[in-house]
């Protein structure tokens, strides 16, 4: 995003701005992109040695195996070179092989008898013999020209008696099939003829018809591949004194309009920068550069047959470069916002992107450069080569570094080979119950590969003991999970896990240790059993990655090193996270998107003596802590007031109202406590230490998309009683968050088994059904017995399962029991309403039960399913054990029934994944 434009004209605005114009993408392709890339990428992220030059590069183009960068520089040198040392004469104008990045010899001067000479834009004819390079100069070595030559590619040298006369600044080329050159930039005469902005030439150097008649610059143009119109950019309002703002389709032999685009197509505080055609994606593609949140930044997609938008990228960052290679539409910008996509928030910038023709989601290529000299901006020019069974994408611009290093406004990628590893992948792991071991990692990242392949590693094994696979890129990096079943309690597993492209493979993660454990901790089941679908403990030992204990797999990142394994903790058997008050916080690594009224709670214990307040757990729209970086954004927050009382508050809409629940009583007093916000159709509750402290009836609060944070972020004076401090000086521990509204009964239960240990002597048994089947009413005489259960109240459907139960251990009873399953991946597999669990009284069988056949039902009710609202997810319901009691030792069959019209199908125990099988969990205990 850039400063205004109307007010910048003449001398500044020669010399600051520029188009990046070249030679389409080169049509052949040599070689297959690199077997390590994620597809549809072609170019590695891992930058190739090449010469540098001392100044700015606007242009690049390419003609048979050589690359020329047009600008405004002096000199060359090599790559690694500091600057001012082994250098060559080059100025304004070098030519170098595609395949080395060195110079080829080619060497042609830029001048002028007065002011700063440039090379702005390059276009090559139709057969590439002839390249076609303006700018402002004077001169090419010694030779009088203005603003426009021709050079010879062959030889390097000037065409003869090619000397057209631009009045100013020549930004923008193209060449049509026929030898019509295309111009657009500053001036406002060509050859004497008026013209204004955009004009014409043969290739005798004669000024042709052609004539937009536009009222500001033009900065890019391209002729369609069919010849018949040229699509036109730049800063212009007007074309032929029609209103078409920036962007306009032109026929090619007049100049009138074909096309205008009006209104807001592109604002008025935005202007074109370049546009490239592809004829396999029958599209033509545009860079736009914008001033303001509302304006136009990004990129968009349009269609050669009709000029119609096909998709349009509203991401903030001023691109000014584009070119397409093998169905990508690589970008040069400096991309910071793309919250406005789904992508996200405004954070540091990157240079490089890359996105299919045919999708304006981001693909996982992320080379970088710096911002660089001059305006500053970053690369400016891209332009695509082949030479010696390789492709090349070279990048031109004001940058000083890339990917890191220092290297001065020119760079190039290839299609092969990839040389750079994934990041080691970050790991956590827990023992949530007996006989399991959960490893969670954050995925790693890769530069030019977003689907990588993890292996876990055992206790320093060389045999990984699973391996998945699961893509990344630098702004969602998702939690992975490996749940391992063969472990013995009381005995200590280590892991390690690398992350791998397919030819490059990380280093081994650093080793993670946990004792297996004995027993569940009840205070982990309840949270788990009313459906969290974020659940941060905090018992890692360090490290950037906040493990989610719930099968939300919504992990957290820790921001600047919290004190970890802190203690006293909340929960028995779990540590706690210490926050500094000042920027030590946690957010989640996960973009979510909440529409209101979406039910949700909001729970977490905390201690603290702090007299400046702070928020402790809220909802914003963005992860950083940075001027610019915090949330504009935020509702849905739980804080404390200078004088230690609790608040819980929301923004309604977009308005100013921020309805807020604000505790009497204070809870600064080092101790821990615990808080539970809730919202949903019957209004706000705020509980505190297993009782409700506060209500209302606002149902309704901000749709956006954002982050959850906790420990601070952004807060504005508007929030009721806002805190001096809006980060929190404390201690945290076990923050959820569900996807519905807690009951005063289970918040109540969850702040009674804080304290609860699990016995040292309890015994966990998982049974998987013997049989299951479900009938369908609609079909009543249908047995269906396959890999899912159903279960729906209206046009019914009823499932059914059958398990071995075993008697209790001696000396212990049965003291809790859940079912577990995981809903299908179905469409419909996701339910809003409530399902119950009954016994089963009748008799039934696998392979013959339908609906007509169906067995009787107990009227008692063993549990109720409430929450299951996405496919492909992970659920427990709590069972009533005492009622389960008389069935030890025998065959029991348990019966989903509902009365709702929305159905739940759950993956029965024929499906082939053995982890998404129902299974009925039982723990025993002494009495």
């Amino acid at each position: 995003m850039r400063a205004p434009r109307r007010l910048r004209r003449s001398g500044v605005y020669a010399a600051v701005l520029a188009l990046a114009a070249g030679a389409l993408t080169t049509s052949a392709a040599t070689a297959p992109p690199a077997a390590a890339l994620t597809p549809p990428v072609g170019f590695t992220a891992d930058n190739l040695t090449t010469y540098q030059t001392n100044g700015i590069v606007w242009a690049l183009a390419e003609a048979n195996g050589v690359v020329y960068a047009g600008g405004t520089f002096a000199n060359v040198r090599p790559a690694g070179a500091p600057a001012g040392s082994s250098t060559t004469p080059a100025v304004n104008f070098a030519a170098f092989n595609a395949a080395t990045g060195a110079p080829t010899g080619c060497s042609l001067s830029f001048t002028r008898s007065s002011g700063t000479a440039t090379v702005r834009t390059f276009a090559l004819s139709p057969d590439k013999s002839t390249l076609y390079a303006g700018g402002y100069f004077n001169a090419v070595n010694g030779t009088s020209a203005n603003g426009l030559v021709a050079i010879n590619t062959a030889t390097c040298t000037l065409r003869p008696g090619f000397a057209p006369n631009f009045g100013a600044t020549v930004r923008a080329l193209d060449v049509a099939a026929n030898g019509t050159v295309y111009a657009g930039g500053d001036f406002q005469t060509v050859n004497g003829q008026a013209r204004r902005f955009f004009g014409a030439i043969t290739a005798a150097g004669a000024v042709t018809a052609w004539n937009p008649d536009a009222d500001d610059p033009g900065r890019a143009l391209k002729v369609t591949p069919d010849g018949g119109n040229v699509l036109i950019g730049g800063d212009f309002f007007t074309v032929g004194g029609a209103d078409s703002h920036a962007l306009a389709v032109t026929d090619a032999g007049s100049g009138a309009l074909t096309r205008a685009y009006t209104g807001n197509f592109i604002p008025s505080t935005a202007v074109i920068k370049d546009i490239v055609t592809d004829t396999a994606s029958d599209g033509w593609y545009v860079a736009g550069e914008g001033t303001g949140g509302g304006s136009f930044d990004g990129r968009l997609a349009m269609r050669l047959g009709t000029f119609d938008q096909r998709w349009r990228d509203t991401c903030q960052g001023a691109t000014q470069a584009l070119r397409v290679y093998r169905g990508v539409l690589y970008a040069g910008s400096h991309v910071h916002d793309c919250s406005t996509m789904g992508g996200f928030p405004n954070q540091v910038r990157k240079h490089l992107t890359a996105q299919s023709v045919d999708d304006p989601a981001m693909l996982g290529w992320l080379p970088d450069t710096n911002d660089g000299i001059g305006e500053p901006v970053g690369p400016r020019a891209l332009t695509v080569s082949s030479r010696d069974g390789r492709d090349f994408l070279w990048v031109g611009g004001e940058f000083t570094t890339v990917n890191g290093v220092a290297q001065q406004s020119l760079t190039r990628f290839a299609n092969t080979p990839d040389t750079g590893a994934p990041s080691v992948p970050a790991v956590s792991v827990s023992a949530p119950r007996a006989g399991e071991v959960k490893v969670s990692w954050r995925s790693g990242l890769d530069l030019d590969d977003s689907l990588l392949t993890y292996r876990v590693y055992r206790d320093g094994g060389s045999t990984p003991v699973y391996t998945t696979q699961g893509s990344s890129l630098f702004f969602s990096r998702p939690q992975l999970t490996f749940t391992d079943t063969d472990v013995v309690a009381g005995r200590t597993y280590s892991y390690r896990i690398t992350a791998s492209d397919g030819t490059n493979t990380s280093a081994l993660s650093a080793a993670a240790s946990v004792t297996a454990a004995a027993s569940a901790s009840p205070y982990q089941e309840r949270v788990l059993a009313d459906g969290a679908n974020l659940y941060w403990r905090y018992d890692e030992a360090g490290g950037a990655f906040a493990a989610d204990a719930s099968a939300g797999d919504d992990g957290g990142v820790y921001m600047n090193a919290p004190t970890y394994r802190s203690t006293p903790s909340a929960v028995a058997g779990s540590a706690a996270l210490s926050l500094n008050g000042t920027d030590e916080y946690v957010y989640s690594d996960r973009l979510h998107h909440y529409t209101s009224p979406t039910p949700y709670s909001i729970e977490t214990w905390f201690r603290t003596n702090t007299t400046r307040g702070g928020r402790i757990v809220g909802y914003g729209n963005n992860i950083g802590t940075a001027q610019g970086h915090t949330s504009s954004i935020s509702d849905k927050l739980v804080y404390m007031t200078d004088d230690g009382r609790l608040a819980f508050g929301v923004q309604v809409g977009s308005t100013s109202s921020r309805p807020t629940l604000t505790t009497t009583a204070s809870y600064n007093d080092n101790t821990w406590h615990h808080v539970v916000a809730t919202q949903g159709p019957s209004g706000m509750r705020l509980y505190v230490d297993g009782v409700v402290v506060g209500s209302n009836t606002t149902a309704g609060n901000r749709s956006y998309n954002g982050y959850w944070r906790v420990g601070g972020d952004a807060m504005p004076t508007t929030w009721p009683n806002r805190p001096t401090s809006t980060y929190f000086a404390g201690q945290v521990d076990e923050t959820a968050v569900y996807p519905s509204a807690l009951t005063a009964a289970q918040v109540a239960a969850h702040h009674a088994l804080a304290d609860t240990p699990s016995g040292p002597g309890d015994t966990t048994v998982t049974l998987t059904p013997d049989d299951d089947a479900y009938v369908n009413s609609v079909a009543p005489n249908t047995n269906y017995n396959d890999n899912q259960l159903a279960s729906r109240g209206s046009t019914a459907y009823l499932s059914y399962l059958r398990f071995t139960v075993p008697a209790a251990p001696a000396g212990q009873v049965l003291k809790s029991a859940r079912l577990t399953f995981r809903t299908s991946s179905d469409s419909t597999a996701g339910s809003s309403d409530s399902h119950t669990v009954v016994p089963v009284t009748g008799t039934w069988t696998e392979s013959a039960v339908t609906y007509n056949t169906r067995p009787s039902l107990s009227s008692t009710v063993l549990g109720t399913i409430t929450g299951a609202t996405s496919v492909s997810t992970d659920h427990s319901v709590e069972l009533n054990a005492p009622a389960l009691g008389g069935a030890l030792g025998s065959v029991y069959s348990l019966a989903l029934t509902s009365s709702g019209t929305d159905s739940l199908r759950i993956w029965s125990s024929e499906v082939s994944t053995a982890a998404y099988r129902p299974q009925l969990v039982l723990t025993f205990g002494a009495e």
